[in-house]
């Protein structure tokens, strides 16, 4: 089995990923199940710069379009809600979306650098407050800028022991050894394999263990065969994880890391796979 933990939809400047891509790159690649986050909250552009108010998409009418692809495809796709704490705020609407579609929503999706927003600044709060009244891990990008940097995820992990927070790319292109070392030090603290080149997971399996690293791939963000090529015809870093992994690190860890520790974190409806 595997569980896709970092999967888009939406549109965000050059970026396009439909509902019905993530379907069929899903089934091309074999992918079980999928936590899908909507890029249409974005805040900022590649540069840091707020996006017009005609590129704005609220954090609540994103998550709408997340919540009706999960309902229209109940058994592959779970959500991620993606917040916007550079603009937005926590409102009553907001929290009653959650909870009034709690069974599909799997935890909080931040993206540091495109809404220029620390882990562990106090436009966060509000938010962390939301994941701990629902439970949810809070999953949050790494690398880029300094609000991005893997310890200030961290700070947010060190000062919120009941919540489970998940470093995406462990520090994006970096060596990721600066996550890594971190994420022995707290047990809340988890790492995701989004561009994260197969070498920095055996490093991590070896020095934070299997159950600390989940899978996860930025689907589609290169298009349909994003698990086998970017748009030149690379290969991706995803076919090692497919075809190398498990020689080298165990059956066992490997279930851990493909799927095992989604069940567990996101308390997803598989727990007769453990």
């Amino acid at each position: 089995m595997i569980i896709d933990t970092h999967v888009h939809i939406g549109n965000m400047l050059t970026f396009h990923m439909p509902e019905e891509m993530v379907i069929k790159s899903m089934k091309k690649y074999k992918i079980d199940f999928s936590l899908v986050s909507n890029i249409d909250s974005t805040e900022l552009d590649f540069d840091q710069n707020k996006l017009p108010k005609e590129l704005q998409i609220s954090q609540i009418d994103s998550l709408k379009r997340s919540i009706k692809f999960a309902r229209n495809n109940p058994d592959k796709i779970g959500v991620l809600a993606w917040v916007k704490p550079y603009g937005e705020v926590v409102t009553e609407e907001f929290v009653k979306l959650i909870e009034d579609n709690r069974d599909i929503i799997y935890g909080l999706k931040m993206h540091q650098f495109h809404s220029k927003t620390a882990m562990d600044s106090k436009k966060m709060k509000p938010y962390l407050e939301v994941a701990e009244k629902f439970q949810f891990p809070v999953v949050a990008h790494t690398g880029g800028c300094e609000e991005a940097e893997p310890v200030r995820v961290w700070n947010a992990a060190r000062e919120h022991p009941d919540i489970d927070f998940v470093m995406v790319h462990m520090g994006l292109g970096t060596d990721n050894k600066e996550a890594i070392g971190l994420l022995k030090t707290l047990p809340n603290l988890y790492g995701d394999t989004t561009w994260v080149p197969m070498e920095s997971t055996v490093l991590a399996v070896k020095e934070a263990g299997s159950k600390k690293i989940l899978f996860g791939s930025d689907n589609p963000i290169d298009g349909l065969d994003t698990y086998h090529n970017n748009p030149k015809g690379d290969v991706c870093v995803y076919q090692s994880y497919f075809n190398r992994l498990e020689e080298l690190i165990g059956s066992e860890n490997y279930k851990n890391i493909m799927y095992r520790n989604a069940v567990t974190l996101f308390k997803l409806p598989f727990a007769n796979l453990l």
